[in-house]
């Protein structure tokens, strides 16, 4: 049933001109990480967009939206990631938002969605921030919790090595009353990083 806020991380393969039909959702933070391929938005607030890989998507579902997904290609699969977490208020107004990571530097945790917005981040209604981790064999990279603060690490793609553990892809942590994350890549590797109240 999740962890602190973070309700739940669905990592979705969907195959060519398949997807999502339109549905409801309503009182949840909904975030969506293309891996590879591209995904077609489409929602009831008039959104219409092909999400590719290293961009990230942003619904706040509040008092309700509809919208589907689907998969344009006519030969490739998408692989994506979509997270929910649950808003720190119900019936909030429904926003949609969008940032593409592609210029964002390898090798360390870029915050990708904050509670304010922060350094450029996108805005979420939850005290939770997510940071992206795209590394090369070797690469170290860390993360100080402030105190009271929880973590979940999860590997979305490759191998590392995290605080002297190996995990693969689809492997997660939790971390409560912890100091530090460090982790290194062992292969060529994204990672996902949830610092939460």
């Amino acid at each position: 049933m999740g962890f602190r806020s973070l309700r739940v991380i669905n990592d979705d393969l969907v195959m060519p001109a398949m997807g999502f039909g339109t549905h409801p959702h309503r009182d949840m933070e909904i975030i969506t990480y293309v891996l590879s391929g591209a995904l077609e938005h489409k929602d009831s607030m008039g959104n219409g967009r092909i999400i590719r890989p290293g961009e990230v998507q942003y619904m706040a579902a509040g008092t309700g939206i509809q919208h589907s997904e689907f998969n344009p290609s006519k030969d490739e699969a998408v692989h994506l990631l979509q997270i929910w977490i649950v808003p720190e208020r119900k019936g909030l107004k429904p926003r949609y938002a969008e940032k593409s990571l592609a210029k964002a530097p390898t090798g360390q945790f870029n915050l990708v969605v904050s509670r304010t917005g922060r350094d450029g981040s996108l805005p979420i209604n939850q005290d939770a921030d997510l940071y992206v981790a795209r590394l090369n064999p070797g690469n170290e990279a860390s993360h100080a919790l402030a105190p009271a603060r929880h973590a979940w690490v999860h590997v979305a793609e490759g191998e590392v090595r995290l605080n002297g553990d190996t995990l693969k892809a689809g492997d997660a942590v939790a971390f409560s009353e912890e100091p530090r994350v460090q982790l290194v890549a062992n292969k060529p590797s994204q990672v996902l990083l949830f610092d939460l109240s």
